[in-house]
């Protein structure tokens, strides 16, 4: 049973339909397309191969997203899968969520985001490196004092931010095909040579874990049901229509990628859009490509920004954090404080640098939730007084399949660095006695 709470500030739904599937789509859409294909590239040489991960990453990516879609329409609460866990299994595995979100997972993925844009942004004016620190933490600031003065004034920047991507992309697709003169090597070409064969089941998993993390932060749109109009409703259609658009926007981006370069380049550039947008149209569309870049991660980091605070105002008034920390402003109907705790977290990892080895440790160990999440619908399906609003389809094929595309990530990420693989989950474990002195002590 839920502790009660003396707090009576809530927070105002003031997110529709528009805002919320561009929070999906903007937050995912980042800076991974348009480096990540190189290292996709590397396992599976091929466009068919390649699109094949994209699409088979898309549709796993779905399949998370319609079980989230099920689960926000059960619980149109604050918190998202803090919510999930805490109702499938308990409140400390909601609390473990929680705690790995904001030591690493979610400050990390802010802290890393923050020091892509900044570094672009230094292509564009040269800074040295800690002039990129001080615009990734000026970068983490700004869009925090935005979401503190107000969550319609978040989501509306994450919509400006998301519509100005798409429409980026198309140009790119649309001048990448209208330009292009005779598309990549063919394969008779010694720089093509990879392209030769098919590629493995251990390569194709590979690429599939990369694609996979490019389209990371699905989920964070659920973190924002309190302050979401008809969450039942508006959470499911956000996830499908959001998850769509980023489908079709990495597989028509790599398309252009393959035509316009050779293969060899695809798999060698730490830059593949701007290599492409060179080849196209000279030395300015590297530069248009950079600038483009700083916009997408910068929209990207927005949503992530905003969602984050939900789940810690969640856990506060739930009772397992300080309860300054669940406090909603009086004005501005925000979780302000936890916004604030965020932003100085994210910040301060940013300037010691710590987030690269926090974030590289624990990033993967959202796929534990995940799978657990999913694994928790099944379980909910047999309580009695779970309605959701929002049926998954295939089910149980389909969450039962997400959950194993979860453990397959988690299993390769342990056997490919088990060092660093058991560190991370030790973080993450540190959380469980940590809940157990907190509610003892709280019970007290």
């Amino acid at each position: 049973m839920r502790p009660a709470t003396p707090m009576t500030q809530e927070l105002r739904r003031s997110i529709g339909i528009w805002q919320a599937t561009a929070m999906v789509a903007g937050t995912i859409i980042g800076a991974s397309i348009f480096v990540q294909p190189s290292v996709m590239t590397a396992q599976v040489p091929s466009l068919g191969a390649v699109t094949a991960v994209w699409i088979v990453a898309g549709v796993l990516t779905l399949c998370g997203a319609l079980v989230t879609a099920e689960l926000a329409s059960a619980f149109p609460e604050t918190g998202g899968v803090y919510v999930f866990l805490r109702e499938a299994f308990s409140p400390a595995l909601g609390f473990l969520w929680g705690w790995a979100m904001f030591w690493s997972m979610h400050s990390g993925i802010i802290a890393a985001i923050a020091m892509v844009f900044a570094t672009y942004v230094g292509r564009l004016v040269p800074l040295d490196p800690t002039g990129i620190r001080l615009v990734a933490i000026v970068g983490i600031l700004t869009l925090s004092a935005i979401n503190y003065v107000g969550v319609r004034h978040g989501s509306r920047l994450q919509t400006a931010f998301t519509a100005g991507k798409v429409v980026a992309i198309v140009g790119i697709v649309a001048v990448g095909y209208a330009l292009a003169q005779g598309g990549s090597l063919p394969p008779s070409t010694p720089e093509n040579a990879l392209a030769a064969g098919s590629p493995s089941v251990g390569d194709f998993a590979l690429a599939l874990v990369a694609g996979l993390f490019a389209f990371g932060g699905w989920h964070m749109v659920t973190y924002a049901a309190g302050e979401t109009v008809e969450p039942e409703r508006t959470i499911p259609r956000a996830l499908l229509f959001g998850t769509l658009i980023v489908t079709l926007c990495y597989v028509a981006l790599n398309a252009v990628y393959f035509r316009v370069l050779p293969l060899a380049v695809v798999v060698s550039s730490q830059r593949v859009a701007a290599d492409a947008a060179e080849a196209v149209v000279g030395p300015s569309g590297a530069v248009a490509v950079s600038a483009l870049v700083v916009f997408s991660t910068f929209g990207a980091l927005a949503g992530i920004v905003l969602a984050g605070p939900r789940v810690y105002y969640s856990l506060a008034r739930d009772g397992l954090l300080f309860r300054w920390i669940g406090t909603v402003h009086p004005r501005f109907h925000t979780p302000h404080r936890a916004i604030a705790l965020q932003a100085v977290w994210a910040s301060a990892l940013v300037a010691t640098g710590t987030y690269r080895a926090l974030f590289t440790r624990v990033v993967y160990t959202e796929w534990v939730f995940f799978g657990l999440m999913a694994v928790g619908l099944v379980l909910l399906r047999r309580r009695s007084g779970y309605s959701p609003r929002y049926h998954v389809w295939g089910y149980p094929v389909l969450p039962l399949v997400f959950a194993v595309a979860c453990g397959a990530i988690v299993v390769n990420q342990i056997v490919s660095d088990p060092l660093e693989s058991v560190l991370g989950l030790g973080i993450v474990a540190v959380g469980l006695p940590v809940y157990f002195l907190w509610t003892r002590h709280a019970h007290r």
